[in-house]
């Protein structure tokens, strides 16, 4: 009978070490739980400030072929209007005519390549300033959530 009772006293104790060690405090997980957020929103941040560098360090050569585009785009233009009035001088030359009728193509082509480029400019900078305003959004969450340990704490 009493080996009984020790037998089940220790199996007692046994058990309620397990059960204690298994208990954790709601405030702990919910700590583990922002440190986590905070790490993912912490990665996102980031991540966004890389994309906004590479996009930022573009925007100097965009700029500059949106110029060159432009530059090019009213030098056929000034082409396209010298072979029209070359052309309006003498209506029936066949020569005048052709090179009227390619100097205009050349005009059109390079307008259109310079409203490209112009597009593409303005659509990284949109891109630059949605990035800015997402990584304003992210710090300011940061800021939100409690501050993660140090390492090795």
């Amino acid at each position: 009978m009493n080996i009984k009772w020790l037998i089940t006293g220790i199996a007692a104790i046994i058990m309620n070490f397990s059960l204690s060690a298994q208990v954790v405090s709601k405030d702990s997980i919910n700590i583990l739980k922002q440190q986590k957020e905070a790490l993912k929103i912490g990665k996102k941040l980031n991540e966004r400030k890389l994309e906004l560098a590479k996009l930022e360090n573009s925007v100097e050569k965009k700029s500059q072929n949106m110029q060159n585009t432009a530059q090019q785009a009213q030098t056929s233009a000034n082409n396209n209007a010298e072979a029209s009035n070359k052309l309006t001088g003498d209506a029936q030359d066949a020569k005048l005519a052709s090179k009227a009728s390619k100097t205009a193509d050349n005009a059109k082509s390079d307008a259109k390549k310079a409203r490209k480029a112009s597009k593409n400019l303005d659509g990284l900078q949109n891109d630059i300033e949605d990035l800015k305003k997402k990584i304003a959004e992210d710090e300011a969450k940061l800021a939100t959530l409690p501050p993660l340990p140090a390492p090795g704490n």
